[in-house]
């Protein structure tokens, strides 16, 4: 007899799991966003790069003549069809945030130092496609064709109002903080609307009190988020900690969530909570860059889709929209 009530339990548990994580009930899926990394970007083989590693010296031969984290590179990547444009920012000797990737300018410049050692102005003299090389420094094809163009974060703003970006924080911590929240104080709730951050815990943290409506990242955050989902959500219940964020999710690690795909996207908007998916396991900003990798993605995912490459595989989501 306690047999038998056992099994039935377990039946009834494991049957209100399954019919409360199903995606068979969802009917409405939308169409997913689409976010270039660095806008249109030279590409390089990401399987041996390490934190440290000179990707400006592996790229791939260019398709393209933009760099990343320009001004031109962002409206290219806008222009090919993308919804949202991620950028990095850096903190400068002057106060001022640069966009801008490396910890150091010798990899992809002619300057040197960090560039928080620089002052914008300063950076505005150096070539940013200097040390760009696809044969082992035979050649060096953007060398004098990017003196000046590294961004200051008010000339993005500026050149895309009502353009939708997420911002990588690399350093700066509050200072950096405090700076961009001078420039959200500037911005109506539209603009606000379309600006999340990721990256440096400090600074984050510094905006999520100011603005605790803009959905940010951190790797705590993501854990601590993912972790809570995992323990509760089966029940359908969203914890705190998922809520009104921005999440990136590895594609090998995203089949192990509750209600995964549907249900769980279809969660994840209800609390105001972006979900970004990247190729693989995530390893180095790993996108989804040509129809190889498109293929690998649950047919009705209606989330953020990360690439590299937003010129190849734009068309492929035409027909959706």
């Amino acid at each position: 007899m306690k047999l038998k009530i056992i099994l039935s339990v377990l039946i009834l548990l494991i049957s209100f799991i399954w019919i409360n994580n199903s995606s068979l009930f969802i009917t409405k899926v939308n169409a997913p966003l689409l976010l270039a990394h660095r806008g249109m970007a030279q590409t390089f083989d990401i399987g041996d790069v390490k934190w440290n590693t000179n990707t400006a010296r592996i790229i791939h031969t260019p398709e393209h003549n933009y760099i990343e984290n320009t001004i031109p590179s962002m409206e290219a990547a806008f222009n090919n069809g993308a919804d949202i444009v991620e950028f990095d920012i850096r903190i400068t000797k002057d106060k001022k945030l640069a966009v801008f990737h490396d910890y150091t300018l010798e990899f992809r410049t002619n300057g040197t130092g960090n560039v928080a050692s620089h002052t914008m102005a300063e950076l505005k003299e150096i070539d940013i496609g200097y040390g760009y090389t696809a044969d082992c420094g035979k050649t060096y094809p953007f060398r004098g064709k990017n003196v000046g163009m590294m961004p200051v974060i008010d000339e993005v703003f500026k050149a895309f109002p009502q353009k939708e970006f997420l911002i990588h924080i690399k350093d700066g911590g509050e200072e950096a903080g405090k700076l961009l929240t001078e420039h959200l104080q500037q911005m109506n709730s539209k603009q606000l609307n379309k600006i999340s951050f990721y990256g440096d815990e400090k600074a984050i943290f510094f905006i999520s009190k100011k603005y605790p409506e803009i959905k940010v990242l951190t790797l705590p955050i993501l854990k601590k988020a993912l972790i809570m989902y995992e323990l509760i959500g089966w029940t359908g219940y969203i914890p705190k900690a998922i809520r009104n964020i921005q999440i990136h999710i590895p594609l090998n690690y995203a089949k192990f969530l509750w209600g995964w795909p549907e249900r769980f996207l279809e969660r994840m908007t209800n609390v105001n909570t972006r979900v970004v998916l990247v190729n693989e396991y995530g390893n180095f900003s790993s996108g989804f860059d040509n129809e190889d990798d498109l293929s690998k993605i649950p047919k009705n995912f209606s989330g953020c889709i990360w690439t590299n490459r937003i010129d190849k595989i734009a068309p492929y989501f035409k027909q959706k929209r």
